[in-house]
């Protein structure tokens, strides 16, 4: 359960861009909001030379995910994020079809975010777990 001070936030949520690697990726936004972010990706394209689904792959999605949610927190009081931490243990492969990615915050800061990060395949198999922490700091000046 994510534990929050909601009545600080007055500004809208932060609406999620993808980046240049997530774009190569081939990522899809499938649901934001600052409880939950879901998003999909294609095996194909994302593959080792086995065939198997990247475990980098995975890691570099799922930290996308994951920090995506945090900044949509941190941006609803004026703040931005950026990774401390990342962690993940890989419980199978996948090899076609997408992989489905949900951030669920663990615990929301004033300083510190963490979110679980679960992947998973098309029929809800685990394919990764992760754990990744943030810290909330002032947007850069522009």
């Amino acid at each position: 359960m994510s534990q929050t001070n909601r009545t600080e936030s007055t500004m809208e949520p932060w609406i999620i861009e993808l980046g240049e690697l997530d774009r190569k990726m081939g990522v899809r936004i499938i649901e934001e909001s600052v409880d939950k972010v879901v998003a999909r990706m294609p095996v194909a394209g994302n593959t080792q030379s086995f065939g198997l689904l990247h475990g980098g792959a995975s890691l570099a999605v799922g930290e996308a995910v994951g920090s995506w949610a945090a900044v949509k927190y941190a941006s609803t009081f004026g703040k931005v994020v950026v990774g401390v931490d990342v962690s993940a243990t890989h419980h199978r492969s996948a090899t076609q079809g997408d992989i489905i990615i949900t951030a669920t915050p663990i615990k929301l800061g004033r300083r510190m975010t963490s979110h679980d990060v679960v992947i998973t395949d098309e029929q809800d198999r685990r394919i990764c777990s992760m754990r990744i922490t943030n810290l909330v700091v002032d947007k850069p000046a522009q």
